[in-house]
C-alpha cells in the first residue's frame, strides 16, 4: 500500500514540474511522454512551428556569414519626443542629437533622414562587409531623395533590415542608480507589423554597471528576464532577437572584474532564455568585449582582451548560438577592429562566428568627414566603406591594422549612455 502510494506521488510530481523535458526542439511530444502530456497539455508554452524554426536559423546565419557584420543605425533615446503615425507610438531622439550637434547641424527630421541616406545609398560593395542594418523606427519608414524607401534599397543591396524594438533605459527603483529597460508592452504587435514592413531581425538593449556592490543581484534578474521575454516575442513573430545585455566599461575596474561580471551576467542570460523556452538556434548575441573599465590605470594588450572575452564565452554560451556579434562600447574605429581581430585569431575553441555589430565605431569617420556638407557626401560614404572592410577583416582574423579615419584612434567612449 504504502509503495503503490508513493508511486503515485512520484508520477504526480513529475508531471507537474518537468513538462518541458517531454518536449523536443520542434515543439512535438516524444512517443514515451505523449501519454503524460494529457495531464498538463493545457498548460504548456507555445512552441514554435518546424517551418518558423528553420526561417529563424536562415536569417539568423545569413546575418553572421563569415566576414560580414551588422551596422547599429539605431541611436534614439533619451532626448526629443515623437509621436509615430505608423505605431502610435511615442519613441525618443538622444543619441542622434548628440551626433548632429558635433557638427553644427540642427537635430531635426530631415537632418537625421539626410545623415541616413548618407549611410545607405554609398557603394554597393558594402554588402561584402555588412550583412545586416539595425534601424530606427522612425527610418525604416523614410525615404531617399526619391522616394525611396531605406529598407528598399538595402534589401536591392542584399543586406536585411532589422529594428530596434526596446525604448530605452529607466531608472531601477530599488538600486544603487541601477536601470532596467522598458517597452514591452505592445512589443508583439509592433512586430507582427515591422515583420510585415520587411523586418527580419531586432535588437534590445540591457545595460548594467560595475561598481561597489554592482550589478545587483536584483539587475541580473531583470535584465535577463526581459531579454528573455523580448527574443521569444520576437521568435513568435518571425523575427529573430539579438540579446544584448551590455556590461559597461564605466568605471576603474580592470580585466579581471570585467571578465567575472561578464560570466554571471551571461550565464544568468542563457539560465532566462532557457527558462522561457527560446529557441537558440535562431538568436544572436550582442555582448561586450571583456575590457577594463575606461578609468583603469593598468593598460591591457587585445591579445589580454581576447582571452578574457573568449574564455568568458567558453563558459556561458552555448554552441548552438549561430553568431556573436560584438559591440564596440566606446572603442575607438580602430581598437574595435584590432580587438575583434584579436579575439578571432585566439586558438580557443570558439563554436561561434564572432563577428561585429558596431554604431559608433562604423559611424564616427563618416559623420566627422562629412561635417554636414554636401560636398562632402562622396568621401564620407568612403569613411564606412574602407572601415567596414577593415572590420570584416577583424571578423576573419585578417585585420592588419592601419585602416585609422578621420576618427580611427579616437575614443568615442561615452559615460552615462542612454541612447
Amino acid at each position: 500500500m504504502y509503495e503503490d502510494t508513493l508511486h503515485s506521488c512520484m508520477k504526480k510530481f513529475r508531471c507537474t514540474i518537468n513538462p518541458p523535458s517531454d518536449i523536443n526542439n520542434s515543439g512535438k511530444v516524444s512517443k514515451k511522454h505523449s501519454e503524460n502530456l494529457i495531464i498538463y497539455s493545457s498548460n504548456m508554452p507555445q512552441y514554435l512551428s518546424t517551418n518558423k524554426e528553420k526561417e529563424l536559423i536562415e536569417i539568423a546565419t545569413t546575418l553572421v556569414t563569415k566576414g560580414k557584420g551588422l551596422l547599429a543605425a539605431d541611436e534614439s533615446t533619451g532626448g526629443i519626443q515623437i509621436k509615430t503615425i505608423q505605431l502610435h507610438e511615442t519613441f525618443f531622439l538622444g543619441s542622434m542629437l548628440k551626433r548632429l550637434q558635433s557638427i553644427g547641424l540642427e537635430n531635426n527630421e530631415e537632418n537625421r533622414r539626410f545623415y541616413r541616406q548618407i549611410l545607405f545609398t554609398g557603394s554597393k560593395d558594402l554588402s561584402n562587409y555588412i550583412s545586416g542594418v539595425i534601424f530606427f523606427h522612425e527610418t525604416l519608414y523614410q525615404d531617399d531623395d526619391n522616394g525611396k524607401a531605406f529598407r528598399e534599397i538595402l534589401k536591392e543591396k542584399g543586406i536585411i533590415c532589422g529594428i530596434k524594438v526596446d525604448k530605452g533605459l529607466v531608472p531601477l527603483a530599488g538600486t544603487n542608480g541601477e536601470n532596467t529597460t522598458q517597452g514591452l508592452d505592445g512589443l508583439s504587435e509592433r512586430c507582427t507589423q515591422y515583420c510585415k514592413d520587411g523586418v527580419r531581425f531586432a535588437k534590445w538593449r540591457c545595460a548594467l554597471k560595475i561598481g561597489d556592490g554592482l550589478p545587483s543581484e536584483l539587475a541580473i534578474h531583470e535584465t535577463t528576464n526581459i531579454l528573455a521575454r523580448y527574443a521569444s516575442i520576437c521568435q513568435q513573430n518571425g523575427i529573430v532577437p539579438i540579446v544584448e545585455p551590455e556590461v559597461l566599461s564605466e568605471g576603474d575596474h580592470d580585466l579581471d572584474r570585467c571578465q567575472y561580471i561578464t560570466e554571471k551576467v551571461l550565464a544568468a542570460t542563457y539560465k532566462a532564455l532557457n527558462d522561457h523556452h527560446v529557441f537558440l538556434e535562431g538568436t544572436l548575441l550582442k555582448p561586450n568585449m571583456v575590457t577594463a573599465g575606461f578609468d583603469c590605470k593598468k593598460k591591457y594588450t587585445p591579445e589580454d582582451i581576447a582571452r578574457a572575452t573568449v574564455i568568458a564565452l567558453q563558459r556561458t554560451v552555448p554552441p548552438a548560438v549561430p553568431g556573436i556579434c560584438f559591440l564596440s562600447g566606446g572603442q575607438s574605429e580602430e581598437e574595435a577592429s584590432i580587438n575583434l581581430n584579436a579575439i578571432n585569431q585566439y586558438p580557443g575553441k570558439k563554436p561561434w562566428v564572432l563577428t561585429f555589430s558596431y554604431g559608433r565605431a562604423l559611424q564616427a569617420s563618416v559623420l566627422s568627414t562629412w561635417a554636414g556638407k554636401r560636398g562632402n557626401i562622396s568621401a564620407a560614404q568612403n569613411q564606412l566603406l574602407k572601415r567596414a572592410q577593415a572590420h570584416s577583416a577583424a571578423a576573419k582574423g585578417e585585420y592588419k591594422g592601419g585602416a585609422e579615419g578621420a576618427s580611427g584612434g579616437q575614443s568615442l567612449f561615452e559615460a552615462n549612455r542612454d541612447y
